[in-house]
């Protein structure tokens, strides 16, 4: 009967070491030294370290400081408080209804056009782009302020007039 309460005792004591071990973890989340405006880009000075339970650890909370750097907030971001995936963004290089240019390229031909931005992004995001001529809507990457890359020439021109205007 002693061996069984012992045993007991000791499991007891074992799962308690146990749910306190894991109480103490802690986990290192990234958050602003100073309150950040909405729309503005985030450099490794705005940012800070603080450690939090690993148990009350939200999914999306960002843990390294890589991950902000050089990102626009979407929202106003308050000192000390964590920030999520959500609250940043690429900065936006292409805003709807800009006139952009539009870039095709072929080996040894580029072609540009000028076009209308139906939907905006950042840098290596996809958009929307409607060519005022033809009135055909091009979904093309943003390669830079104002700058689409539209794709290769063969998908606009035909395989027999490729061959024309090769070299």
């Amino acid at each position: 009967m002693k061996t069984l309460a012992l045993l007991a005792l000791f499991a007891l004591l074992a799962g308690f070491a146990v749910s306190s071990a894991l109480a103490d973890s802690q986990a290192r989340i990234v958050v602003p030294s100073h309150d950040i405006a909405r729309g503005v880009t985030i450099g490794d000075s705005d940012l800070e370290y603080q450690s939090v339970d690993a148990g009350q650890l939200a999914s999306g909370v960002v843990t390294s400081m890589n991950q902000l750097d050089g990102m626009e907030t979407r929202r106003v971001l308050r000192a000390g408080q964590a920030v999520r995936a959500d609250d940043v963004r690429k900065p936006i290089l292409v805003s709807k209804g800009q006139t952009i240019t539009m870039i095709f390229a072929a080996p040894g031909l580029t072609l540009t056009a000028t076009g209308r931005a139906m939907s905006e992004g950042g840098m290596g995001e996809t958009v929307t782009v409607l060519n005022p001529v033809s009135y055909r809507q091009i979904t093309g990457v943003v390669t830079g302020a104002g700058e689409v890359r539209a794709g290769d020439v063969t998908s606009v021109v035909t395989p027999s007039q490729t061959a024309s205007i090769q070299p």
